[in-house]
């Protein structure tokens, strides 16, 4: 049996959680080679595929590359598979993945020429363009240009974390200066590609074409200038990056804060172990090994040949051009009907429960609602869980306005929330300079709830209007996943939330509820019962079914959970974005399953659990996904709709992306992402979603 077959199957139960990943970077690749994608987003497409690949080599590859140097197996924590053979999978995938992802960009660009876009390299630089090109090297680039001679160097130099550099090789002339007396031999030099300086670099037009350079072959156009000083016979320039391993390494000093230990362990981060080298295929061989053994590239390091360029993670920056015709037409994010950004949202929610279903919907609510409770003299105290926010934060200054106005405002904000800490750190310190008081979670567990609730006096009696959301407090990716936020004056979920921040503080007494589940002590099993509720419904002849949708299903014990509604005959419907460890469709196991994944313009993100419950369905939005860490080692909430509207709502939307036969793939033991197809008419749900939206607004009736 090889590796692969061993990798995807454990007792033919479960697929691997990382291989399942890369299935699904997979399907964002896809989105780069949809010829019905416009050219910019497909490009753009590239470059989250390639920022993905990044991430999971910082924290998932280098997890795995740390049970294998602790000289363990790994075998039951990686379903089945020894870490070894799972790293060598992985190497391997991506590898395969990569060159794919080198010819879908040859094939772009041969369409963006297409349009008259040219994305030129050195050798193809006309005279006019030479000129504007070494003034903007001389202006812009040089001065911010880190150049370092390896050759003679005793200690190498410690690359940073993602940053491409050019390994330069000089063969010297015989008898000539090399620059520093040694004579002829062979010089080796790294450049490191400027990170403030943007990647791409819009040419002069000429003749109605456009024309792009990358920075790198910008760079490589004045080899030149920056090395006058030797005296070479040759020169070349290839590309190399290395990944470090993410993990947070916080201290035990006592004497230090909580938010000093993270600003130093992110500070720190960039030090962090090598667990991917990435080099162009087409460097000598002598360079490569020069490079490698001066680094001590280990076994266990992943060590991938890539294409001339590397980050190509800053293809999601990619250069609009004035070319809308060639991305996605932007769409104006809806109000959501009976709620005016004008008139005052606490009057209303208290009235009734609202649904913000954002990007189709806008965001502005959230920002609203925290600006009006800022502002109302009744309102006594704000509490507000915060995961990722925006690098400009209107969340963050509604806040401090609220304690400059005198308001109590608790914020739990955490400060682990991964590749975000330092954005993070730099909001808490503002806020705890501005009177709010910040609590930074609870010991060996993240804080990855999205909750606020807000206390405003009314007569004689406090009063509680709060928001839960499926997603981050943020304006800026409000923009692009999709995520449902619940506002809501029911004065019992309320309470409950309050709890949890009570619990926060004093998280020695585990609280109850009736309404919220909440993790990590009661989310697994209340879903279990759920389950077992639905199975037993379908033993007594009662409608029973399971609709989910989430980002990841990893957890193995809730996934043989499913299989016993599977194998009792209750029908599961699944929309999982991203990992799915569960293998639909097995006779005699899962036959009754079905798994979908959406990968379209918007990041799909909302957590939305539905039980068919005996003809009364329940419904709850929620934090978590269906992995071990959301159900046992993190503070999350499932909140319950009450509202029959918005239960309807939830069902609605549910519908269209489990319809979707456009974006839609089957999630499939086979790992092969086939696009759902069927005679149905067309539905992109995503797009369906905002059409949707238009018709619930056009038809709106205040009650």
């Amino acid at each position: 049996m090889t590796v692969s077959t061993v990798a995807k199957k454990v007792e033919n139960r479960y697929l691997n959680r990382e291989l399942s990943w890369l299935q699904f970077n997979a399907r964002v690749l896809q989105e780069g080679e949809d010829p019905t994608v416009p050219l910019i987003e497909r490009l753009r497409f590239l470059g989250i595929f390639s920022n993905n690949l990044d991430e999971f080599f910082k924290v998932r590859y280098a997890t795995i590359k740390r049970i294998v140097e602790a000289g363990k197996g790994g075998r039951s924590e990686l379903g089945g598979i020894s870490a070894t053979e799972l790293l060598e999978e992985i190497t391997q995938t991506v590898i395969k993945q990569q060159a794919h992802s080198l010819r879908i960009l040859g094939d772009i660009q041969k369409e963006l020429e297409k349009e008259n876009i040219f994305i030129i390299d050195e050798t193809q630089i006309s005279d006019t363009q030479c000129t504007f090109i070494s003034d903007y090297f001389i202006r812009k680039v040089s001065p911010a240009l880190m150049t370092i001679m390896i050759s003679e160097l005793e200690e190498f130099p410690e690359l940073k974390d993602s940053a491409a550099y050019l390994a330069v090789r000089m063969k010297m002339r015989e008898n000539g200066d090399n620059g520093n007396g040694n004579g002829n031999g062979v010089n080796y030099a790294l450049i490191e590609i400027p990170r403030i300086i943007e990647r791409f670099v819009v040419l002069p037009e000429e003749d109605g074409k456009q024309y792009i350079i990358l920075l790198d072959d910008l760079i490589r156009s004045q080899m030149g200038n920056i090395f006058n000083i030797f005296d070479y016979e040759s020169i070349s320039a290839h590309m190399i990056k290395i990944t470090r391993d993410a993990e947070l390494d916080i201290d035990s000093d006592l004497s230090r804060s909580f938010l000093e230990k993270i600003s130093k362990s992110v500070a720190m981060r960039s030090h962090g172990d090598p667990v991917r080298f990435v080099y162009d295929k087409s460097i000598d061989q002598e360079t490569l090994q020069f490079i490698m053994d001066k680094m001590g590239i280990e076994t266990t390091d992943s060590v991938i040949p890539g294409g001339r360029y590397h980050n190509r993670r800053d293809y999601m920056k990619f250069p609009s051009l004035g070319r809308k015709d060639l991305m996605y037409s932007s769409v104006e994010p809806l109000p959501v009907p009976g709620l005016s950004l004008q008139g005052r949202l606490l009057r209303k929610i208290a009235q009734r429960d609202y649904l913000l279903y954002a990007p189709y919907q806008t965001f502005a609510y959230v920002v609203k609602f925290l600006r009006e409770v800022a502002l109302d003299p009744k309102v006594q105290s704000i509490k507000i869980t915060i995961y990722r926010l925006a690098e400009v934060s209107h969340i963050a200054s509604s806040l401090i306005n609220a304690a400059k106005n005198g308001k109590e405002v608790t914020v739990q904000i955490e400060l682990q929330a991964r590749f975000d800490e330092a954005a993070n750190i730099r909001y808490a310190e503002l806020m705890q300079e501005e009177g709010v008081k910040l609590i930074f979670g609870v010991t060996g567990l993240k804080v990855h709830c999205k909750a606020c609730v807000v206390e405003r006096l009314e007569g004689q009696k406090i009063r509680r209007y709060s928001f839960v959301s499926t997603g981050n407090f943020n304006e800026s990716t409000a923009r692009i996943y999709t995520d449902y936020t619940l506002f809501t004056s029911n004065n019992k979920i309320g309470k409950e939330i309050t709890k949890v921040f009570d619990f926060f503080e004093v998280n020695y007494r585990i609280k109850k509820y009736n309404h919220l589940l909440v993790s990590p002590h009661y989310t697994r099993n209340a879903l279990y019962q759920l389950i077992d509720a639905e199975i037993e419904n379908h033993k007594q002849g009662l409608p029973s079914g399971i609709k989910f949708k989430m980002n990841s299903l990893s957890d193995f014990k809730m996934i043989d959970k499913l299989y016993d509604a599977s194998r009792a005959g209750v029908k599961v419907q699944l929309i999982v974005r991203g990992i799915c460890c569960l293998i639909p469709g097995v006779e005699g196991m899962s036959e009754n399953i079905e798994v979908i994944s959406v990968v379209d313009k918007f990041l799909e993100h909302p957590r939305l659990y539905i039980f068919e419950n005996a003809g009364t369905p329940k419904y709850y939005i929620s934090s978590a996904d269906l992995m071990g860490r959301n159900l046992d080692n993190r503070v999350e909430i499932s909140c319950p709709i009450y509202n029959e509207e918005i239960q309807q709502e939830l069902l609605d939307t549910f519908a269209i992306s489990w319809n979707d036969n456009v974006k839609a793939r089957v999630i499939s033991e086979k790992q092969d992402n086939v696009y759902r197809r069927n005679d149905l008419e067309s539905t992109r749900s995503q797009f369906k979603l905002y059409e949707y939206y238009k018709e619930k607004l056009k038809n709106f009736v205040e009650h």
